[in-house]
């Protein structure tokens, strides 16, 4: 899949550009804060309908203005597509593909996937089991429409259930009827939703491992383990079991929003025993293991993206990074750096199609 051009009206810091690209490598270099990271996010806008790194659509609208609208040319399995998005404020956000509107953004997701490395992966590490999840599910939901729709509906059954308890915790009346209604539901999905998680470990995890060795020449082992309770034979019984524990804090305490995911360094937490390097190649390894995973699955070489590689890496792991990319195992790659020398340096020596855009003042000049 290729991005051949996109154009940004409004959206976070810029006025109105419109940029065409390289089919190998592209790099932003720029001051920081000149806006390199919202060319990304403006591609991984475009992919998953959401930015990467601020989860309220109108704080992505350039301040004093109250739209934005980002607009693009692919290619993808040997057809063009125009894809663009906007929000107004006010308004519901629009997706369109082909001048044709979705009548909801589930269904784009997956159709021009991207895979971006950036420096707040380490939030896999150090946050909750929720940003885990979501990781995982954001992955699955890009190669399984299937699955999307059961997350979907599972967690609007939970919202319902999480609802009820709160009434009953309230009022004192349980409805007995509903209540069973809203665990057959969410036992026969979490059930349906595990399945798919477990089978998603297995067939990354030989990936993962074998870049994780590429990337690290230490000979630790790594590992990542599956964590739930929906595959218990008597989980429905359990979920039956904690209504007394649920109605006290109104919410369900069982079910696969409660998974998680543990990562492991030689049969230990990862968090506590790994350390910096090790974490950088554990991440990346599993990023890459992502884009081999939808690539896999969807038949479609996802985009590239790779925000402020060069400051968050050592030279060795640089190295084996720009190695992947001049074997081309990847298509094409949008890359930051806040050093152009650097950047020159870097790449201009390597056997790739190569554009560098430098970012001054909010425009973009090729150099």
């Amino acid at each position: 899949m290729i991005l051949q051009k996109i154009s940004l009206t409004n959206f976070k810091n810029y006025e109105g550009i419109e940029i065409d690209f390289s089919k190998g490598l592209n790099c932003f270099t720029g001051l920081n804060g000149s806006g390199k990271t919202n060319l990304l996010d403006a591609i991984h806008y475009l992919s998953l309908t959401k930015s990467a790194f601020n989860s309220i659509d109108s704080q992505n609208i350039r301040h004093g203005t109250n739209f934005f609208a980002i607009r693009a040319a692919f290619e993808a399995k040997n057809k063009n597509h125009k894809l663009s998005c906007s929000l107004k404020l006010g308004e519901k956000k629009s997706f369109k593909m082909d001048d044709s509107s979705y009548d909801r953004l589930s269904e784009h997701i997956g159709k021009f996937p991207v895979v971006l490395i950036a420096p707040n992966d380490d939030d896999l590490i150090r946050e909750s089991s929720e940003t885990r999840r979501k990781f995982v599910d954001s992955i699955i939901s890009q190669t399984d429409k299937k699955y999307l729709v059961n997350l979907i509906q599972y967690t609007q059954y939970l919202k319902q259930r999480n609802s009820l308890l709160k009434r009953i915790n309230e009022t004192r009346k349980r409805d007995n009827d509903l209540l069973a209604q809203y665990d057959n539901q969410i036992v026969k999905l979490s059930l349906a939703l595990a399945k798919v998680r477990q089978i998603f470990i297995n067939t990354i995890l030989p990936k993962f491992i074998s870049h994780y060795k590429f990337l690290c020449a230490e000979k630790e082992q790594v590992d990542i383990r599956y964590e739930t309770k929906a595959l218990d034979s008597d989980f429905s019984e359990k979920l039956k079991s904690s209504i007394e524990k649920d109605i006290l804090l109104q919410r369900t305490t069982m079910g696969i929003h409660r998974d998680d995911y543990t990562f492991l360094i030689n049969q230990k937490a990862l968090k506590k025993f790994g350390s910096q390097g090790q974490q950088k190649s554990f991440l990346i390894g599993l990023k890459l293991s992502q884009f081999d995973y939808i690539k896999q699955k969807q038949g479609i070489t996802p985009l590239l993206l790779l925000d402020d590689i060069f400051d968050k890496l050592d030279d060795e792991r640089i190295q084996k990074l720009l190695q992947m990319i001049e074997e081309k195992r990847f298509e094409q790659i949008f890359l930051t750096d806040a050093r152009r020398e650097r950047t020159e340096n870097i790449l201009l020596n390597l056997s790739i199609e190569l554009k560098i855009f430098n970012l001054v003042g909010n425009t973009v000049i090729t150099v």
